[in-house]
């Protein structure tokens, strides 16, 4: 595909103004690790909610949802729209205890919940694999994706694309810290709405789709995933027809993988840079804020766009044979359903074409200046200044930092050699993680999680889901969901045994912990007796700290987000009879949401 003048006059444009801001944050970034990798402790709501908005629109993101919908239909979806369930319960149950910790990064909690030499080990471990080898893989995924759009546009090679957003995304990400990287996120979240939109719209009014009305005809009446006519567009799964994708795709997400598995951006109980963000606020209520607006737009504002093009791919390019036919250049081994997001972006017109890559290399940068920041602070201040070399200046581990930011792009490049699909990688992550995540819901309100509960989660859930790829590897074939579901009752039988069983943390660890953060509900009753902590004395806070308000809370926000998602979809398929009944419910929800905000912010 080539470029006119004009469309590399509005990708530089583009780039520049997302980056040159990051340039003025040099100095006050290198003043301590604090200014580093927390901005200082002072970051309104709306930056850092727009922030982890932007850190999520990656540029696998569209291919992803595009993976989705022409395999699985627009109900393919849910396998992340379930995580809305993890999202607003950070919001309500966890954002304010966070930032209470007063911690740098997530991984500092360690040695403030539990105690001894587990804990430490705990820490130490998770930096590097958390900060380290899992991060290269995050970063490998989203860099694929970077590739395969540039073979598709561009004829590309891996390498060429790989060096092209290095030089970019180290360059900002070692010399402006994370309040370079969320300035950079707020305009880069804009550009790439703004290009998504346009290439929604210029797809869908290709003379071949027909617009909305043509699209939803067309797809009508062609047979879709599940066996029947306008399943491509269906919300829901078909239970009829299809059972089996159906327990896939919305069974098992909405009532296990959500509360069960971690994955960056959606972690139960909060982290990675989520807690990155949340730690970096400037009050509770920022920190609440930002994690409610980053909801709202990740789950409201931003899947539609994805999802028509996706949709005017299936007229388009009907059959995985029709891309390659298309694009001949491209690598076999890169052709999947995932690129047909940008083989659709070929239809862009002059101009609208130089922005999409302006937007192309933003969600690129935006996701991949995050990674490297988060990866740098557990790294340098979870690992080596807490184990290697303690006691050192902050300007010696701002400069570890940045050194340290160099070898995680490094070591995900070469990564991204390994891998081939977005969508393998969504799955063997989700596997790797199956059965923790509900350890991470329950350490905050249950004085029994120790530091030998989390090493006996990561131990048993590692150990089974490698069996199962073995198992794999030599032809033993399960049931698309069963590996997950076993891993999780695996791991949660395991951890949930050791908190009984094994050692048990120091009560001073305990009491400490109660007094910095102040955890809510029944699950602490016996520390705070112990601490001589009345039970007036507990509940202090008020409304605040009351777990059936932050319940009121957290149902009312899923329903809200879910309602509004699908208000937008029925509206644009002509519905408008469903429409404006899911746009009541949204009415009522959001005024009940605000109610609910309200009373905690008293």
């Amino acid at each position: 595909m080539q470029l006119h003048t004009l469309d590399w006059v509005i990708a530089l444009i583009s780039v520049a103004i997302c980056f040159a801001p990051a340039l003025f944050f040099g100095k006050r970034s290198g003043k301590s690790t604090a200014e580093f990798f927390a901005s200082g402790r002072s970051v309104p709501w709306w930056l850092a909610g727009l922030s982890m908005v932007a850190t999520t629109f990656s540029s696998d993101t569209p291919n992803l949802v595009a993976n989705f919908v022409r395999t699985q239909g627009v109900a393919g979806n849910w396998q992340w729209w379930a995580y809305t369930l993890t999202g607003v319960s950070t919001v309500f149950f966890y954002a304010r205890l966070w930032r209470r910790s007063g911690a740098l990064t997530d991984l500092e909690f360690y040695e403030m919940r539990y105690s001894g030499q587990a804990a430490s080990a705990v820490r130490g471990f998770r930096a590097v694999y958390l900060g380290f080898f899992f991060n290269c893989f995050i970063m490998a995924t989203v860099n694929l994706a970077a590739c395969k759009i540039a073979a598709v546009l561009f004829g590309f090679d891996r390498w060429q694309t790989l060096l092209a957003v290095g030089v970019l995304n180290v360059v900002f990400a070692a010399h402006s810290g994370l309040w370079g990287v969320m300035v950079i996120d707020m305009v880069q979240f804009f550009i790439k709405m703004s290009a998504v939109i346009a290439a929604a719209y210029f797809a869908v009014t290709l003379p071949q789709v027909g617009g909305m009305s043509g699209l939803v005809d067309k797809l009508s009446h062609m047979h879709g995933p599940q066996g029947v006519p306008s399943s491509y567009l269906s919300m829901l799964p078909d239970f009829k027809n299809n059972w089996d994708l159906a327990v896939v795709c919305f069974i098992v997400p909405l009532t296990v993988q959500w509360w069960a598995t971690w994955y960056p951006g959606a972690e139960p109980g909060g982290g990675s840079y989520i807690a990155q963000r949340m730690l970096a606020s400037k009050s509770e209520k920022d920190a609440l804020g930002s994690t409610l607006f980053f909801n709202v737009a990740h789950y409201v504002l931003r899947p539609w766009p994805w999802i028509l093009v996706g949709l005017a791919s299936l007229i388009v390019y009907p059959q995985l044979e029709d891309i390659r036919k298309a694009f001949p250049h491209v690598p076999a081994s890169m052709v999947g359903h995932d690129i047909a997001f940008p083989a659709m972006l070929r239809f862009l017109p002059v101009g609208w074409m130089g922005l999409m890559l302006g937007g192309l290399i933003a969600a690129n940068s935006s996701t991949i200046l995050t990674h490297l920041n988060w990866g740098a602070s557990y790294l340098v201040h979870d690992f080596y200044r807490r184990f290697i070399r303690t006691g050192k200046p902050d300007s010696h581990y701002v400069v570890a930092g940045r050194l340290a930011t160099v070898l995680l792009f490094l070591a995900s490049s070469a990564t991204v050699f390994a891998l081939d699909t977005a969508k393998d990688a969504f799955l063997l992550l989700l596997q790797i993680g199956a059965g923790t995540g509900l350890l991470y819901l329950v350490r905050w309100f249950w004085w029994r999680v120790t530091a030998w509960c989390e090493i006996v989660a990561m131990t048993s859930s590692f150990v089974v889901s490698m069996a199962f790829l073995i198992l794999k590897k030599y032809g033993v074939e399960f049931e698309s969901s069963a590996p997950l579901l076993i891993t999780v009752a695996i791991t949660t039988v395991c951890w949930i045994s050791t908190a009984y069983l094994g050692p048990q943390t120091d009560e001073r660890t305990l009491i400490s912990f109660f007094h910095k953060v102040r955890p809510f509900g029944p699950g602490w009753e016996r520390i705070r007796r112990k601490a001589g902590i009345t039970a007036a004395e507990a509940t202090a806070d008020g409304e605040s700290a009351s777990l059936s308000l932050a319940m009121l809370g957290w149902l009312s926000g899923c329903i809200m987000i879910w309602s509004a998602l699908f208000t937008v979809g029925n509206f644009l398929y002509g519905r408008m009879g469903y429409a404006f009944a899911l746009l009541a419910v949204f009415v009522v929800t959001a005024l009940v949401l605000i109610r609910v905000i309200q009373r905690l912010w008293k």
